[in-house]
């Protein structure tokens, strides 16, 4: 039986974005993340990291780096009770500086749906009965096409803002 999502953006959602997060000095969490995504995984979600990283098409960081700052983050959550099941990370932009990562719309890159499509189809996932909290319009659109509701966090306290969806 297929279970539910949560998808979580990363940047504005998860952590403060302070502009191409990469550094563990720049790990800062949001408060109340890892209560949320504890509070999420309690409800049976299973909890998915969907972020967009063009700091890798940029030039800003490696693809190495980002992968380590989002195992220090998963670690980080867990700290505080929270399990991650997955993250995925799209490091496309259209003006990258690395050929690898230039792409005029790659699928994954939000607004598109693909980082979502891709872990339901992965893990199993009920697009029904999944959400998605972004903090940019980008993120709802995503979810849209992906066929999941999509909450807009804009800013605040993140596990008041589950607390209140959930109860919904």
């Amino acid at each position: 039986m297929s279970r539910p999502a949560a998808f979580l953006d990363r940047d504005g959602v998860l952590i403060v974005d302070c502009g191409y997060p990469h550094r563990p000095d720049q790990l800062v969490l949001i408060p109340g993340a890892a209560e949320a995504v504890k509070r999420l995984n309690d409800a049976g979600y299973v909890a998915v990291i969907v972020t967009n990283q063009s700091g890798v098409a940029r030039g800003m960081f490696s693809q190495e780096t980002m992968h380590g700052f989002n195992a220090l983050l998963v670690a980080r959550l867990a700290e505080g009770g929270a399990r991650i099941d997955a993250v995925y990370a799209a490091p496309h932009h259209p003006e990258a500086v690395d050929d690898r990562y230039r792409h005029p719309d790659h699928p994954d890159r939000k607004p598109n749906p693909g980082m979502l499509l891709r872990a339901i189809a992965e893990h199993d996932l009920d697009p029904a009965r999944s959400l998605m909290i972004g903090d940019n319009p980008s993120d709802m659109e995503a979810a849209a096409r992906a066929g999941v509701a999509g909450y807009l966090f804009e800013d605040g306290d993140l596990d008041q803002f589950v607390a209140a969806i959930l109860a919904t």
